[in-house]
Parts: C-alpha cells; structure tokens; sequence
C-alpha cells in the first residue's frame, strides 16, 4: 500500500504558526506531507522569516500568487492548486484559518473529490461584510474534519448540520508554538533594538473595517492620537491600507512610532513587554490571552469570544478606545487569568492524531 500524501496549503503570516505544530507531530506518522506556500502574503517580515524561526521546513511548492482582488487572488491560487492536486492526487489537504488561500484549497479539493481538513474550524463572528467570514462558512462546509479550536465552534458547526463525527475538539496549534517558542521572546531585546524606552501599548490595525472607508479611516486617527497622549503606540503596520493612514495623518504625533512587519519572535517579544494591545487581528487576541497582555479589539464583533470569556480581550469602538485605555493603564497587570481548555501546547499531536485516524495510520 502506498504511503498517503497529506498537502498543507498556507499562504498568509497567520498561517504559519497554526500549521508548524501539525506539521512536525504528523512527521511521527507514516505519511508524506507536502508544504505548499501559495504566497500571498510574499515578502520576507510576512512570510519567509516565520519559516527560519519557526523551524518550519521550507514549502515544497511556492505558488508566488502575490497580492490582488479577492476574486483575482482567490482564483490565481484555484488554478495553481488545481494543476497540482491533480498532479499529486493527495489523500488529505489540511487548509489553515480563513484567507483567501484557505477557501481557494477548499474549493479545489472538493471539486477533485479530495477530503480536506479545516484546521480552526467553526469560528463565527456572524458579520458577512468581512471576507474572513464568508472564507470560514464556505471552507467548513466542504471540510471532511473540521478541527476546532474552541467549545463555541463546535456548537456553531452543530446549529450549521454538521455531522457531529466530522467535529473534533484539538485545541489552538498556535498556542503550541508560542508556548514552544516563550522563553524566546525579549521584550528588552525588541525594545533596544526599536530606541523605546519607557512603557509602551502596541498597535495592529488592518481591517477594512477601519482602514478602508477615508470617514472610518479619519475616526480612527482621532481615537488612536489620544491614546498616543497618553502612552507610546508602537504600531508595526501592515502594508495594507499604509498609505491611507499616511496620509489622513496617522503617523503625525510624536508618541505614534510606526515600524514595519517584524517577525514571530521580535513581535511575540514586543506584545509580551507592552501594557496593552489594540487590535483588529483574530490571532493577537489568542496570544494575548495566553501571555496575559491586556487586549482591546477595535470591532464591533469576533470570531473569537472565548478570549473575551476566558482571556484578557474585549471589545470597544473608536469612540470610547482612549478611555479604556486609560483604565487599563491604572489597573494593574494580573498575576493569574483564565485560559481556554485544550489551549495547552498539544494541539498538534491531538490534530496529528484524529488524521492519522482518518488515513488509517498509526504513529510510528
């Protein structure tokens, strides 16, 4: 009997850290695995150096997409992923998250008839003008494993019909890798190297929610320059929507210090060393959670409320952000917080494991 050929396909910075994990425990079982990068986050701060820090193997197949329209790029990574799953006939493909990549593989292998497992399964924010969402919807409903993350998603997977022996509760694989990787992260290092001193709150804002629209885009240089009265922001912005804020004058204060993309460790070490974070990304609130770093998420929603219920995260809008920094600032950082279960760093064997179930193999 042939050995199953199991394909992971990654293709933005949140990817990378959620597939490291399952890709070194499944290399304990007797399948080959092929990495495949699509490249749609392509240059070296959003992609290259998670795979040297991570100690992620390098992809096998680079598929350059590039950046694009969410129809172009979507359908840029179909074609290419199409070519080699026919090519390479895999048993499985594991897609990770909510990109543009994710749903591209999802659609690919349910149209060659290839089961795909869904790595985050069932995360809902129930707000369909992010693209996120719809990625989420359409790539659990082609999934034949739907890997969850949270006990949330698995109750959202089941008010959606999904077969409950198609669900399996493994907890957060990037969590593997930040636990993995904490005795790694210095903030004095991040900071030296940056010329911060002092405290410090640290910044990502990339949603079209907030850096799209030029009157959303103006209310948020409002509400972010009175936050920066009162502590440091240390922004590293992402290239989408840099421009805009440039120009509505988002980097015009003197505590707003706006770097580019670092990697995995450098920001790890930057989130663990701040007073708070601001954020419209879905995995800072994860990370913040663990590492006990006070979250405000710059939403009216998330996909992720288990880090409100058992983390450090909330929810607030423009208008009331500087005041709840403000709390934060004159409330001490907690000793001791709650976690969500299963976010233990043995999310990757648990994921290795129910694939190796559905394959038939058993580890070596």
């Amino acid at each position: 009997m042939s050995t199953p050929l199991v394909v992971h396909v990654t293709g933005a910075r949140p990817n990378f850290p959620k597939a490291a994990p399952v890709l070194a425990a499944l290399s304990e079982y007797p399948v080959e695995q092929l990495l495949v990068h699509t490249g749609q986050h392509y240059d070296d701060k959003m992609s290259d150096v998670f795979f040297r820090q991570l100690g992620i193997p390098l992809p096998d197949v680079n598929l350059g997409v590039g950046s694009g329209s969410h129809g172009a790029q979507t359908a840029a990574v179909m074609v290419a992923l199409e070519e080699l799953f026919v090519e390479r006939q895999p048993a499985l493909v594991v897609v990770y998250g909510d990109v543009n990549s994710t749903v591209a593989a999802s659609l690919v292998a349910a149209k060659l008839l290839i089961p795909s497992a869904h790595v985050e399964a069932g995360l809902r924010s129930f707000d369909l003008t992010m693209p996120e969402e719809v990625n989420r919807l359409v790539t659990d409903r082609l999934s034949s494993l739907l890997l969850t993350t949270s006990t949330d998603a698995i109750a959202h997977l089941g008010n959606e019909g999904v077969h409950p022996d198609k669900i399996h509760f493994v907890g957060n694989p990037m969590i593997d890798t930040l636990l993995k990787n904490q005795d790694r992260f210095d903030s004095a290092a991040v900071t030296a190297e940056l010329g911060i001193e002092g405290d410090y709150i640290v910044s990502t804002l990339h949603r079209p929610g907030n850096v799209d629209d030029p009157a959303d885009v103006a209310e948020l240089v409002k509400a972010m320059h009175a936050v920066a009265d009162q502590i440091r922001v240390v922004i590293p912005l992402h290239p989408r929507g840099r421009a805009r804020l440039q120009e509505a004058g988002f980097f015009d204060h003197a505590n707003m210090t706006v770097i580019d993309p670092l990697g995995y460790i450098e920001f790890m070490g930057l989130v663990r060393g701040s007073r708070a974070v601001v954020t419209d990304s879905g995995g800072v609130q994860e990370e913040t959670t663990i590492l006990g770093v006070p979250c405000l998420t710059l939403r009216p929603n998330t996909e992720r409320p288990v880090t409100i219920t058992h983390g450090t995260n909330q929810l607030v809008t423009r208008e009331v952000l500087a005041d709840k920094v403000a709390q934060v600032l004159a409330t001490p950082r907690a000793e001791t917080w709650k976690t969500p279960p299963l976010w233990d760093g043995h999310a990757g064997s648990r994921i290795a494991e129910v694939i190796g179930d559905y394959l038939g193999v058993v580890q070596a």
